[in-house]
């Protein structure tokens, strides 16, 4: 509760407001000027991570080229790692397109100041960077700003085949994009989860949304079963491609006449609204990197009874307890739970299942600070014969 409640709506404000002054960050814009186009704002955006970071951010260029009209046009993507300090194999990821566009898509010398699309979401990346950055967690974080994803996701395009060649394991990506709002929109969230229902982006997707009611219930998540917006695709689609579990988040109710040209201005956001976003991703962040690792699924046998399984696993010694989860295939929480204490965990039996129903069966490890760890993949069972 404590880091929800320093998130700064004037951090927020400074930080989408001083990427607009560039003018623009369009992918081919100059390099070559301290105050105005995407160097000038990829410079800032390093220098930033550098400054919030309390010493512990690693701070590097991811660079690669984007052809042209015959030229190639040197892109870099900022990427910055918080290490934890455990064991867990894997890493969450957070990101957002730091670059602009306007109305012309390869027109590199007009305004463009992208202030919600999508400063706003580099700005989410931060603010969760330099609240983060106070404490140590068990596991590492990424936080990637993207380029060039305006012309087709070249960043992250990129950025996911380098680190899968690195063997790199990613147990969670979040991505903002247009997460700004505008004063009267509803208090929730677009999150872009690919179907079906048992896909990893959809678990994913039930984590996030009870995470976020635990510490933020007045923000909810409207989780849509599609991977993004119809005919939109944005820098998560690189990650799903590789089988990486990755969400979009976007605003409530977007403007498409404030998107892709001048009118796109800092004025237009709603500050508490892009506060709350921040608080959402800094939740779930801070539950997956606090907590315990990620579960193996558990193995599961039926019993005599119908309706009821026994659940076996090796507790984590890091574990204060389990939450069992025993959610019907079309449910879209995870809820009800069987909570578990370490004394019982190992060897549970499940009864009073509907012997007609179809359920997903997974856990998640809770640590003796309450944090919650992402859920097992789901084990399926029942109907009974």
């Amino acid at each position: 509760a404590e880091l929800v409640n320093a998130v700064s709506q004037q951090q927020l404000l400074a930080y989408v407001q001083t990427m607009e002054g560039f003018g623009t960050r369009h992918s081919f814009s100059v390099t070559d000027r301290a105050d105005f186009g995407v160097g000038a704002a990829r410079t800032w955006i390093f220098n930033e991570f550098t400054r919030v970071g309390n010493g512990r951010l690693q701070v590097e260029y991811d660079e690669f080229p984007v052809s042209f009209d015959g030229v190639d046009w040197p892109q870099r993507n900022v990427v910055a790692t918080l290490p934890g300090t455990g064991t867990h194999p894997g890493v969450v990821v957070l990101m957002a397109h730091y670059d602009s566009r306007t109305i012309e898509v390869n027109d590199g010398t007009a305004r463009a100041p992208g202030a919600n699309d999508n400063a706003s979401g580099v700005a989410v990346l931060l603010e969760v960077a330099r609240l983060l950055s106070s404490r140590f967690w068990n596991q590492d974080i990424v936080f990637v700003a993207f380029a060039a994803e305006e012309q087709g996701t070249h960043g992250s395009r990129h950025f996911v085949a380098d680190k899968m060649l690195d063997g790199w394991l990613v147990d969670a990506a979040l991505n903002n994009d247009i997460v700004g709002g505008r004063p009267g929109i509803p208090q929730s969230i677009r999150v872009f989860a690919a179907a079906p229902d048992t896909s990893p982006a959809q678990q994913l997707a039930r984590y996030v949304d009870y995470v976020a009611g635990l510490y933020i219930p007045t923000f909810g998540t409207a989780v849509q079963d599609v991977a993004d917006r119809e005919g939109r695709f944005s820098d998560h689609i690189r990650f799903l491609n590789a089988g990486i579990p990755a969400l979009r988040l976007t605003e409530s109710q977007e403007e498409p006449t404030y998107q892709h040209n001048g009118l796109d201005t800092a004025d237009r956001i709603d500050y508490n609204y892009l506060r709350q976003t921040v608080q959402l991703n800094l939740v779930t962040a801070a539950n997956i990197i606090g907590a315990p690792a990620r579960p193996a699924p558990p193995n599961v046998a039926q019993m005599e009874l119908q309706g009821a399984y026994l659940l076996t696993w090796v507790p984590d010694v890091q574990a204060a307890g389990y939450a069992i989860s025993f959610r019907p295939i079309g449910s879209p929480t995870f809820e009800p739970f069987r909570l578990v204490g370490i004394n019982e965990a190992g060897n549970v039996a499940l009864t009073g299942l509907n012997p007609n129903v179809e359920y997903g069966v997974s856990m998640a490890a809770i640590g003796e600070n309450g944090r919650l760890s992402l859920f097992s993949p789901e084990i399926f069972v029942g109907p009974f014969p």
